[in-house]
């Protein structure tokens, strides 16, 4: 395993692990290096050097594009775009924000929200509830009896997915033509809740699975009937051997190449057991504790309820977690360049990881 810390450094590490990975790695990853040059007028030198320390740090400045060439995801890492400048409030008034909130619909679910037409699902720290305004025709909410959606354990975790769970099955029982679930966690309005109180969300849905699902589901379809392989397994090979993945108790762990944005990690098991749960909980965990992260979506990519005519042959239960910047900023982590072009990313994936893996012990 390669000991490394910054992905600025990639090209390096690729030449120290084995033949086998990096030959796996040329065929799902490419990398392109580029730099990036400026000449700023005297004016500006203050206060370069107040934000970045040194004109030098931004006179050249080194690219790095990592493309996924199964998956055609692909990240832009720049380490000096975590120095931008920032309009920055203290966390205290996210925390205030959410107290202030005390007392919303969602903290009253029975009087303020409705039922689905097969009812609701009590589990024992949440119960589910219809949207209002539906994404899809099964579109259910799993609503915490915690309102701050930053504090919950892993007894509570597990019983909202397990609530989830069992919702995904009222609704398929009700159309039994409706069998892709699709399960999400929004956390503060950063992350597109519009609703602080702690909730999931879920939909089922018919057909087919939703696209960007049923793309991944493509590509490692692809990936196998071309090198003989399962693509997940690949990648995850990739990962633990430049020091981003790892396996704890059934549960493969992946700091990613390519993130869709800051510090993602993905999740991978065999079936959506209670270690996987457990799994996402810790993340959580690291991701609030120990990196600061207020706002987050988690994603869980799920083979269907039932059987379907698609090949779903090798492909796991994998949730993907995402940190989406501070509530109190106001610029927005998505711009043109990561909904029609590639994600460009601060957060060194090296760095993640050694924090994930520094505190998962410890959670």
């Amino acid at each position: 395993m390669v000991s490394g810390e910054s992905i600025l450094k990639i090209e390096d590490y690729l030449h120290q692990i084995g033949e086998e990975e990096r030959s796996l790695f040329e065929r799902i990853f490419r990398v392109f290096i580029s730099e990036g040059g400026l000449e700023p007028p005297p004016s500006m030198v203050p206060w370069i050097e107040a934000r970045f320390s040194s004109v030098d740090r931004v006179l050249r400045q080194k690219i790095i594009k990592i493309v996924n060439l199964i998956t055609l995801e692909g990240a832009l890492f720049n380490s000096l775009r975590s120095e931008r400048p920032m309009e920055t409030r203290s966390s205290e008034e996210v925390d205030n924000l959410i107290r202030a909130q005390e007392g919303d619909p969602f903290c009253r679910p029975l009087e303020l929200t409705p039922s689905d037409v097969f009812g609701r699902i009590r589990g024992r720290h949440s119960i589910t509830a219809s949207n209002v305004a539906k994404y899809d025709g099964f579109h259910g909410l799993v609503i915490f009896d915690q309102h701050n959606p930053l504090i919950f354990s892993p007894e509570e975790v597990k019983d909202y997915i397990d609530t989830a769970l069992e919702w995904a099955q009222k609704a398929h029982q009700a159309d039994p033509e409706a069998r892709y679930f699709f399960l999400m966690w929004n956390c503060l309005w950063k992350s597109g809740a519009s609703i602080i109180h702690g909730h999931l969300q879920m939909t089922l849905t018919r057909g087919m699975h939703y696209p960007k699902v049923e793309a991944l589901r493509r590509a490692a379809l692809s990936y196998r009937e071309r090198f003989g392989s399962n693509y997940f397994d690949d990648l995850y090979r990739i990962h633990e051997a430049l020091g981003l993945g790892w396996e704890d108790d059934g549960v493969r762990y992946l700091v990613y190449l390519t993130p869709i944005k800051e510090k993602e990690t993905l999740l991978l098991a065999s079936e959506l057991s209670n270690r996987l749960k457990g799994a996402v909980y810790k993340v959580l965990r690291a991701f609030i504790d120990r990196m600061g992260v207020k706002s987050f979506n988690v994603a869980f990519y799920l083979p269907p309820l039932a059987s379907t005519q698609e090949d779903w042959e090798g492909f796991p239960c994998l949730v993907r977690i995402v940190d989406r910047g501070d509530p109190s900023n106001r610029t927005s982590d998505f711009g043109a360049m990561e909904l029609y072009a590639a994600s460009v990313i601060s957060d060194d994936p090296f760095l993640v990881a050694k924090y994930l893996k520094e505190t998962l012990t410890k959670v």
